[in-house]
């Protein structure tokens, strides 16, 4: 379902958009290689301003649950959104280029990111999601494309992750295509349980081992606060970055 150059949205209810996603995973090639068919999202907005989406149920897409591209000022609370843990590229909802974005009082469970934060996105809120299965809270993959713009004003808070590869997490390509910058991000009062990896700064991302070693990361990441609890992750695992780092004083991690 794509809803596309709409102003004042409302789509809300109790009904289950089903993706029926099983059929397709097997066909899915994207987290093999780069040249890829990209398979259908199950809601797509594009071009939404001022929208309100609520309470509905989505399951098993043969891609991303929702993506959201050039949207302003929209709201997404009481969803509850499922699939299984090894279901492939089954992004909950995925950002870009959009800004004043909400997503409120969600659970979620997925084979892929909770949420995901991508380049061009500004004035984002999280508050009151439960993640898990799945990779965590992340901003990113940043750098895979030329003219990328910054990801800015970033806040997380009230969240619970169970069970979920990753907590929150920021990734860039080493090889990036574009010079960008995240900055004013804050992760407050995130509660983790059975997290393999808490908080991961990657900027050496390249999930498909294909990328160019080049050293010099073209990404800067700046201006981050986290108060996470409870304990340390079972595997601890370190912050990656290339050999100039572009990772600036961050106010406490």
């Amino acid at each position: 379902m794509e809803i596309k150059r709409v102003d004042n949205l409302e789509f809300s209810g109790k009904g289950k958009i089903d993706g029926q996603g099983a059929a397709v995973w097997s066909k899915n090639t994207c987290a093999k290689k780069y040249i890829c068919k990209i398979l259908p999202n199950s809601l797509v907005l594009d071009f939404v301003n001022n929208g309100l989406v609520s309470g509905i149920s989505l399951v098993n897409p043969k891609f991303f649950h929702m993506n959201m591209f050039k949207c302003k000022n929209i709201t997404i609370k009481d969803l509850t959104i499922t699939a299984p843990e090894d279901s492939p590229n089954t992004d909950d909802i995925h950002i870009c280029d959009s800004s004043k974005i909400s997503i409120i009082d969600t659970v979620i469970g997925t084979g892929d990111d909770c949420i995901s934060i991508g380049p061009g996105t500004e004035g984002i809120n999280i508050s009151g999601v439960t993640c898990g299965p799945g990779y965590g809270i992340s901003v990113g993959s940043l750098g895979r494309y030329k003219d990328e713009k910054d990801v800015t004003d970033v806040t997380v808070k009230n969240c619970v992750l169970k069970k979920s590869t990753n907590g929150v997490r920021i990734k860039s390509y080493e090889d990036a295509a574009s010079v960008l910058t995240t900055s004013k991000f804050t992760y407050k009062n995130i509660k983790m349980e059975d997290v393999a990896n808490p908080i991961i700064i990657d900027m050496k991302y390249c999930p498909n081992k294909i990328c160019t070693a080049n050293g010099n990361s073209k990404v800067t990441i700046k201006d981050i606060t986290s108060r996470i609890s409870p304990a340390p992750p079972p595997r601890p695992r370190p912050l990656a970055s290339s050999a100039q780092t572009s990772c600036r004083a961050p106010a406490s991690l």
